[in-house]
This record gives C-alpha cells, structure tokens and sequence, in this order.
C-alpha cells in the first residue's frame, strides 16, 4: 500500500491538513494499493501563496537560466523514466508497454519540443516599420492553476508545466486523484532538477474542493483545465467573478472518414488508433465514416481488427488492451454498449460485460456498432472507452454533414489517395486537428479543439503563448532585454 498524504508546496513535503482519503484501486484487480490524501482549502491557498510570492522573481529571471533548469528537469525525468511507466501503468492501468514507449515517455518529447521552440521565440517584439519606438512584449501571465487527467497524465501535465516554466509562470498542479503516483513522481524530479522553491507546487485533492479553491482563488491569474467538458464548463463559471483566463482541451467525438480509395490499412489502422489506451483518449477516431461503395466491407475489417485485439493486466508485456481506469468508467462504457444495442445499432464485436476468461477487473470488450445513424446515443457522446461506431455516407457533402453534426470539435480524421479531396475535407471539418492517412501531426503543431472541445492550444510555440499576455509600449529606448 502507498500512502500519499505530503504535498510539494514551497520547495518542500509539507503534510497534509486534510483527514480525507481516496482509495486508489488497481485497474487489473480491482484491489486497492494504496491512498491519497485529499487536499484542503488551507493546503491550496498555503500553494498558491508560494506560487505568488516566487513569481517576480522567476518572472524576471534571465531565459537562459530557465532553459537550463528545464534541461535539468529533462535530466531528472530520463533517469526515473521506468519508475514513471511503472507508476502510470500501476495508477491508471495502461499496459506497462504502452506506459514504457508512449505514455511515460510523451514528457519527454514535450520537454524537447518546447525547447526548440524557445530558442527562436521573440518576447520583445517591433509592432511596425512605421513605429520604430512602439514594442509588443509577451509577459507571464501570473500564477497559473493547472487541473490535469488520468488517462494521460504525464503528457497532459509537461505539456502546461514545462511552457509555464519557460516563459516564467509559477504553477500550482492539482492532478486526478486517480493518477496520483506519477505527479508525485514528478515532484520528485523537480525537486531533484532544483527548480526554484514555489515555483511548482502540487497539491492533490478532488474538484469539488482543491479544484474549486483553486479556480476561484483571487490570486491564480490563469486555469489551465484538460477534462471533460461537463467539468470544462463548470470552470469557465466559477473563474468569472475573478476574471481569469481559462484554458481548455476538453472532449471529443473524432469522425473518421474513409474513401473506397484508402490504403488498405485504413480500416484496420482506425479501429486500432480509437481501442488505444483503452479507447480513454479525447482525440479517438470513434466514428468511422465510410463511403457506401465499400461500407460492407469495412465493417468486416473492423469486426476482425477489435476481434484480433487481446485484452490483458496492465502489468502484463505486451501489445493487448489494458483495462480501464475505475468502476465508476467501466459502469459508463457498459451503460453506453446497452443503450447502444437499445437504440437499434448493429453489433459487430464486443458487447456489454468483461471478455472471456475475466471475472474481475476493469475490462471492456474492444466493440464495434454498425449502421449507427447521428441521432443514437453512441454518435453524440464521448463514451471515453473501447466502442467504435460505423456509419455509411453517399458522397462528400453527406460524409461532412454528418462528421460535423457534433459539438464537439478536436480531430477529425481522413482516409483517401486524392491530396485535392484530402484538402477539401480538411478545411471543411470543423476541428482543431484534422489527420489524414495515418500520418501523425508533426512536433511542436498545436494540440486543441474548437467549440464543446475547448479552445486552447497545447504544444510549441502556440502552447508558449498560452501562458503570455500582451504588453504594449510606446516611446521604447532601445533596451533588448528579452
């Protein structure tokens, strides 16, 4: 058992004021190993209140000096880069392989990204040729509050500390109490990276009351949120009276479009991009769209893909499907199978209930539905597991009408050998992303949605500017401190 009951505020372990616990229950066993402590009131403030009192000083810190204590976090982070992927697989129940190649090693690649986007980052900048002595500056926003996932923790997290840090924010993180072990493993690097005391801080603790404190605190300038869109919208409420900026990478309902002239890896590649991680990703593909032409087909591609998928511990090598991350998701997801059953839609693989050979545990089917029309259940909310839904389109304006019949808008996916069609689709699908025959979007492009997905941007340059406000100057002297 693991108890969880310090919190990282003002460079040290500081104890927890609170009596409060959250079981933390292992995924595969559905036994519990371990404890959280579930932050107060006092241990929020006491956070912020370090976070506040080191802004001016990093803030005005050289950019070199930050640059290097990031560099120094990378250090830090490589070296216990598998006590992270133990510590995810073990809190959130990702198969060690997927904790060891993608998940615990996403900080990684955050951490690189953002520094190459700093070396050329400008944060005094000409208006105009026409006002030689008027100058933008791009400033740290203040104390930014950051509200971060389970289902991908590591990556959620470097990808607001590590800009925050860069640019000169202070930061006080409050993680899920569902995936406590690896911040607090990132408490440990930061500490050993010598980040500045109250620079970062974490606190733990639920929404209702450590969430909430810090949305509302007069102090934090800015949220950073990534999470439902339920809890999203609640933020932007509760951030008003005290004018903060909030910062959301909310849900998704990703539509997959595939042509009768896709590779022949599309279908198969689909099903496989939306089961990863359990299907507990915001930018799944999980409505497959396929041209009528090859419809049939296609389902029977995705019935052998989700059959071919094992399912196994998360502490077990291999490339199989973990579990997923409480009772309380696996109850979601079953709930969602059924009404999809209810609503008329076709089941192709999978169902309701754990797969064979599993009593006990957070297991889900990997399950496809087919012939499922905009209007049932399973096309307009974010299930957040291992469901896919198939449904057939005539032609191009038919395959957008119905791929943006949703509110959200995060990826949107396309599948087809003619570039002038995959140009047309792209800019006609209302997301932020659109990813088109496989190929990932390259490093440093920006992460974020549009609509009921949120609007904020994650990632290189745009991910810097998150966390920057625009100061504008006139009568400048020629001083390029930057």
């Amino acid at each position: 058992m693991q108890e969880l009951s310090e919190f990282y505020i003002d460079g040290q372990w500081v104890k927890s004021a609170s009596g409060d616990r959250h079981a933390l229950i292992d995924p595969s066993t559905e036994e519990q190993i371990g404890t959280v402590a579930l932050g107060t009131v006092g241990d929020v403030d006491a956070a912020v209140a370090a976070a506040s009192s080191a802004f001016p000083g990093w803030a005005f810190s050289d950019l070199a000096d930050r640059v290097a204590a990031v560099e120094r976090l990378r250090h830090a982070y490589e070296a216990r880069l598998e006590d992270m992927a133990q510590a995810i697989s073990r809190e959130m129940g990702a198969p060690i392989d997927l904790a060891r190649q993608r998940q615990a090693p996403a900080a990684l690649r955050h951490i690189d990204t953002y520094l190459a986007a700093i070396e050329s980052f400008s944060f005094e900048r000409m208006l105009s040729p026409h006002a030689p002595h008027d100058r933008i500056l791009m400033e740290p926003i203040g104390v930014v509050g950051m509200v971060t996932p389970w289902n991908w923790p590591m990556s959620q997290i470097a990808l607001k500390v590590v800009p925050a840090l860069l640019v000169g924010c202070t930061m006080v993180l409050k993680p899920s109490e569902y995936a406590p072990f690896s911040s607090a493993l990132l408490a440990e690097i930061v500490d050993a990276a010598k980040i500045p005391a109250g620079v970062f801080n974490l606190v733990h603790g639920d929404g209702m009351t450590a969430g909430t404190r810090l949305v509302e605190h007069p102090d934090v300038a800015m949220i950073s949120f990534t999470g439902s869109t339920r809890a999203g919208a609640a933020i932007v409420k509760r951030a008003a009276d005290t004018f903060k900026r909030v910062g959301l990478e909310l849900g998704g309902k990703g539509a997959n479009l595939i042509f009768p002239d896709a590779d022949a890896d599309a279908v198969a590649r689909g099903v496989k991009t939306c089961f990863i991680n359990s299907g507990q990703n915001c930018n799944a593909p999980t409505r497959m769209l396929v041209q009528r032409a090859v419809y049939d087909e296609a389902v029977e591609q995705a019935r052998e893909a989700a059959e071919s998928l094992a399912v196994g511990p998360s502490n077990q090598e291999g490339g199989h499907m973990g579990p997923v991350v409480s009772a309380r998701q696996y109850e979601r997801i079953q709930s969602y199978i059924e009404e999809g059953v209810a609503e008329g839609a076709r089941l192709v693989a999978g169902g309701s209930g754990r797969p064979a050979g599993f009593n006990r545990g957070f297991f889900v089917q990997p399950t496809v539905f087919a012939d499922v029309t905009s209007d049932m259940t399973i096309a307009r909310e974010e299930i957040f597991g291992p469901v896919l839904s198939i449904m057939p389109f005539d032609d191009e304006e038919e395959a957008l009408s119905i791929a943006n019949d949703t509110p959200y808008g995060l990826t949107n996916y396309v599948q087809s050998a003619d570039g002038a069609r995959r140009n047309r689709m792209a800019r006609r699908l209302r997301s932020g992303m659109v990813e088109m025959n496989g190929q990932p979007r390259a490093a440093g492009s920006p992460f974020g949605g549009v609509g009921h997905s949120g609007l904020a941007r994650e990632g290189g340059v745009f991910g810097l500017e998150e966390f920057l406000v625009i100061k504008s100057v006139s009568g400048w002297g020629g001083d390029n401190r930057s």
